[in-house]
């Protein structure tokens, strides 16, 4: 056979088979009669068998029609569904969903807004310092600036309403990378090579 001839391999899903619905009432091939019950078939099984019991002063004269009913309910609600899920499964999203938080959840605990609070914050723009050897800059740091006494006083504190001027440094910094560093020395050697 050629390639062409060949037909194309085709593959299909059939989840309803692979379903397995929780029933009771079914063990290997043997199933009690008329059964296996559905956990929507028990509850309306038990609730209307007591309901019918309570109440029998009431429907006693219409004979066994009202047990005909409670019969055909419960042969009725074998598999129904509410938008594609059981009856028990789609109560139990309802509860759940009247149960969360309107914020939802994150990390197990209800997720709530923080409190807003201002951002406050500024800036300052200064002039960059040009470059000056460390030796340089190791020398005037001992050195007093000059128009100041080496002994300082009590230095006078702004009042809150005032914010401070920004204060020049009276002395640069050296350069502090490694590569500041060897800029700095080839400029003292003459210039780079």
């Amino acid at each position: 056979m050629s390639a062409t001839a060949a037909p194309g391999r085709v593959g299909r899903f059939y989840t309803a088979a692979r379903r397995h619905p929780w029933v009771l009432g079914k063990v290997a091939d043997w199933k009690i009669p008329l059964g296996p019950y559905t956990p929507a078939q028990i509850a309306v099984a038990v609730g209307g068998g007591f309901l019918l019991v309570k109440s029998i002063g009431w429907w006693s004269w219409m004979g066994p029609v009202p047990i005909v009913a409670w019969v055909l309910t419960v042969w009725a609600v074998r598999r129904p569904k509410i938008k594609g899920r059981a009856p028990l499964q789609a109560a139990l999203g309802w509860v759940l969903l009247a149960w969360q938080p309107q914020g939802g959840r994150m990390g197990g605990r209800a997720a709530r807004d923080r409190m807003s609070r201002p951002l406050l914050g500024g800036f300052t723009l200064e002039e960059a310092a040009p470059a000056v050897p460390a030796a340089a800059a190791a020398a005037r740091a001992d050195q007093p600036a000059p128009g100041r006494s080496a002994h300082r006083g009590p230095v006078a504190r702004p009042s809150a309403g005032q914010r401070p001027e920004p204060q020049v440094p009276s002395q640069t910094v050296g350069p502090v990378s490694g590569v500041q560093q060897l800029l700095a020395r080839a400029q003292q050697a003459g210039g780079a090579r």
